[in-house]
């Protein structure tokens, strides 16, 4: 980035020119100036430090890299540097040691992420920092780098904090370092940590999956994700469960629909089932991605063994018609009409199914509400699908 079109940190500015410093020089006083400002000083007659006017006991300047090696940092970043970071240089040099030597306890490793782990939180553009100084792939690698078919407390409470930071720093848009995970053994150890970890670091590993199919730079790892059986059913598995990780299961596995062969896959692991459960057990606001859990089920419709898994699923047809029309809000509805046009376009038991499960009711309270005119169309045309003499929106019921 052009210098020019950025204001010059404080800490970056020659206290003589007021200029950016192009090449640092110390004097014995500790006061950094640009050598040839400074040059100029003492070729004037000048016997003084210019800021702290002491007299100059020794003229000589030694060269600062370190000012310069952060200079060189901001003009790369832009910006998004903080000069607040610029103090810590050195402390953040000292965590990533900590990090990277195998000579440091788990415990101690543990006491560094947390210190990573707080400066994470405190600005946007401290996470540029340490990403600049490529923390992220570090942290990955620890993750990942090591497989272990048993995992201590320890190393669930590393793993933790550890993820805590790893998605902070990804939430800057740095996807392409997640392609390590397309070596096996690194794919492996994401896996034991899934079946391992706590709530919190399989909502965590599902959040890494979101991003992961959200890049075009991971595409393959999507769909190697894909054809994890394991991963598959274990995140099938998380969206059967009552607290707040079936959340990130329905998000993650919604995710990886992104991709059509992920799809098929996802089918025959049981996806549709797991996502009918979700929302037929879903209860209020407990469960607030019902409308993406039935987006997806749309999606997945496109292929006949999903149709099929759906209409053998006791609770299928009900799970859609409880999407039809919710009291709450009305999200959803419109993607589980299309659904049920699509189920009960080809099968007459389906579509008797439906109306044995009061489907023409939920579609006449829709009517009746104040959901999107596309909707209503919509149910309209389900209402002609069905049979129903209510092809018209009714004024009472």
């Amino acid at each position: 980035m052009k210098e020019a079109e950025m204001t010059v940190p404080h800490l970056f500015m020659c206290p003589i020119s007021l200029d950016l410093i192009k090449d640092p020089v110390t004097l014995c006083t500790g006061q950094t100036y640009d050598r040839s400002s400074i040059e100029k000083w003492l070729a004037a007659g000048n016997l003084t430090c210019p800021v702290t006017m002491q007299k100059l006991q020794d003229p000589s300047m030694i060269p600062n890299n370190t000012v310069r090696h952060l200079i060189d940092q901001w003009l790369q970043i832009g910006p998004q540097f903080d000069p607040f970071y610029l103090s810590k240089n050195d402390y953040l040099a000292s965590l990533k040691k900590i990090l990277e030597t195998g000579e440091a306890s788990l415990e101690s490793k543990c006491q560094t992420l947390q210190k990573i782990q707080a400066l994470t939180e405190e600005s946007q553009s401290g996470n540029s920092c340490l990403l600049q100084l490529g923390f992220l792939p570090l942290l990955l690698e620890l993750l990942f780098g090591k497989v272990e078919s048993k995992l201590s407390e320890e190393c669930v409470k590393f793993a933790g904090q550890a993820l805590s930071c790893v998605l902070r720093l990804l939430s800057l848009g740095e996807y392409k370092c997640l392609n390590m995970l397309k070596e096996e053994s690194k794919l492996q150890s994401f896996q034991v940590l899934f079946d391992q970890g706590t709530s919190k670091i399989k909502g965590s590993l599902c959040q890494i999956i979101e991003a992961i199919s959200s890049s075009s730079e991971t595409r393959e790892l999507c769909a190697k994700l894909g054809k994890n059986s394991k991963l598959l059913k274990g995140l099938i598995h998380l969206v059967h469960q009552t607290y707040g990780a079936s959340d990130s299961g329905i998000e993650a596995i919604s995710a990886l629909c992104c991709l059509e062969s992920n799809r098929e896959n996802l089918v025959q692991e049981g996806g549709i089932n797991g996502l009918l459960t979700y929302i037929y057990d879903a209860q209020g606001h407990e469960r607030n991605l019902a409308p993406i859990a039935m987006a997806t089920i749309e999606l997945l419709l496109g292929l006949e063994s999903a149709k099929e898994a759906l209409i053998n699923n006791p609770n299928g047809i009900k799970a859609l018609i409880k999407m039809v029309f919710r009291v709450s809000d009305h999200q959803g509805s419109e993607s589980a009409i299309r659904s049920l046009m699509i189920i009960c376009t080809d099968s007459l038991q389906a579509r008797e199914e439906a109306i044995g499960a009061g489907v023409l009711t939920q579609l006449l309270l829709l009517l009746q509400s104040q959901c999107s005119g596309r909707t209503k169309t919509k149910a309209r045309t389900l209402l002609k699908l069905l049979g129903s003499k209510w092809d018209e929106e009714p004024k009472h019921l």
